[in-house]
């Protein structure tokens, strides 16, 4: 991958300007775009870490600090900033042109990735699902505790109380079985109503 991308990042020795096969007459971007003189050792990389780096340095210079012109400051920052995003355009520019000739050379490629990108998906929401069912789980779990509690003090005599233990319920309400069946009492059913 080092090679097609031609003295892309630092590093690497910058190879001969090629025209992108399959987009013929379109220059790759590392060349020097219209306009704009590109160092011969300058990759788009440096250029995009250079003007980065030219945005902080407009924002805390001093010559901005010593109360020059606010006017004058603005406009300093805003060339900077609109540098970088030039300079960020093409980068992205560049690398969707490398995308499109991966995709034209080696469209299997391009299938892996996306197929790839669909199954950590599924994975990311089921692990959201099981969360909320984990969730969901634990709260189901309260109103159960609250029925089991009113039907023991109901069933007791009236001077004793007794407290049940959390998280065990012997009702047959509460049995997995017939949670299942859908035999569970309602609330109305428990007040003896």
């Amino acid at each position: 991958m080092a090679a097609p991308l031609g003295g892309m990042f630092s590093g690497q020795p910058p190879g001969p300007p090629q025209a992108p096969p399959g987009l013929p007459g379109q220059a790759s971007l590392l060349q020097a775009a219209p306009g704009a003189p590109r160092p011969s050792n300058s990759t788009l990389v440096d250029e995009l870490e250079s003007s980065f780096e030219a945005c902080f340095a407009s924002l805390v210079s001093q010559d901005y600090v010593n109360g020059t012109d606010q006017e004058e400051i603005r406009t300093g920052v805003d060339q900077c900033i609109q540098k970088f995003l030039d300079i960020a355009r093409q980068t992205e520019c560049f690398f969707l042109q490398k995308r499109l000739q991966l995709s034209v050379q080696k469209p299997e490629q391009v299938i892996k990735e996306d197929v790839s990108e669909l199954r950590n998906e599924l994975q990311r929401k089921d692990a959201l699902v099981q969360k909320h069912l984990t969730k969901l789980r634990h709260w189901q779990q309260g109103p159960k505790g609250i029925k089991c509690a009113a039907q023991n003090t109901s069933q007791q005599p009236s001077g004793l109380l007794r407290i049940p233990q959390a998280g065990i319920c012997q009702h047959p309400c509460t049995s997995e079985a017939n949670v299942s069946k859908g035999q569970r009492h309602s609330a109305y059913e428990w007040a003896g109503a």
